[in-house]
């Protein structure tokens, strides 16, 4: 059986076909994929489905869509509901926990590529990193559980993953910038730092992008551009280390040049 929560949230059975879930069902389902391998107490799925103003039935309303739930993975993975509450969709404590030994969740399989594509960037194969990484990327289907409808706790996991899906665009685009892929990045990271504005790091890729493409004017102009939102939104002058890259660049720093693993200063503004 399948779990896919790297956008919409869906359960696929060893046929590939999806099975039908329905919305409060979808709702517990997130905060147990979230939290994998980890116990969800009663009163998180209490304050997510009822918002802190449950009926008086709360308990055996949950129980009721864990049921459902443990029959959507029995019918998925064609095992009794007693090994799904055993082994899969356990009661622990004041809780329940989803065990993911005997189910693929795509969650965990994106965190292990990630680590892996970090772990050959600190190795200095970035060959290796990319690979790795656009794997990761490659998982993400839409925004994280685009179909649930979310409360506090649900939207605050979301951001987590959101977040760490950057980050690893992030470090993909790094590895990238040190193959020598800057032709090939420009286009995605002005469309990057159009959707963050205030990132730092995306701006700082953008420049270094630019500028090995013989696009110095550009680049700095990029750097304006940041400067001044920051100053306008938050009263802030941008990063030192951006400061440094600009100087670089209006000197014509040649250590700013591609030039494998002796690009010390190429490799540090895109880290």
């Amino acid at each position: 059986m399948q779990l896919r929560a790297l956008g919409p949230l869906v359960a696929l059975n060893s046929d590939q076909k999806p099975i039908s879930i329905s919305p409060k069902c979808r709702q517990v389902l997130g905060l147990l994929v979230t939290h994998a391998d980890h116990a969800v107490a009663n009163g998180c799925f209490f304050e997510e489905l009822w918002d802190g103003d449950p009926p008086r039935t709360v308990m055996t309303t949950l129980q009721t869509y864990v049921g459902q739930i443990r029959r959507v993975i029995a019918e998925a993975t064609n095992l009794p509901l007693t090994d799904v509450a055993n082994e899969i969709l356990v009661t622990v404590g004041g809780g329940y926990m989803l065990f993911t030994k005997r189910i693929t969740l795509d969650i965990t399989e994106y965190e292990r590529l990630d680590r892996a594509g970090r772990m050959a960037i600190r190795a200095g194969d970035n060959a290796e990193a990319s690979a790795l990484l656009r794997a990761a990327l490659d998982l993400w289907r839409g925004p994280a559980l685009v179909n649930v409808d979310s409360s506090r706790l649900l939207c605050a996991q979301i951001a987590r993953m959101e977040e760490c899906r950057l980050t690893t665009q992030e470090h993909r685009i790094y590895a990238e910038l040190q193959l020598g892929g800057h032709h090939d990045l420009v286009a995605e990271l002005f469309a990057l730092t159009a959707a963050h504005p205030l990132n730092e790091k995306l701006h700082a890729h953008l420049m270094l992008a630019l500028y090995r493409c013989g696009r110095r004017a550009e680049a700095l102009s990029v750097l304006r551009g940041l400067r001044a939102q920051l100053v306008m939104e938050l009263g802030l002058e941008p990063s030192p280390f951006l400061a440094a890259l600009e100087q670089s660049m209006l000197s014509g720093d040649p250590s700013l040049e591609l030039r494998g693993s002796g690009d010390r200063r190429g490799q540090a503004v895109a880290s």
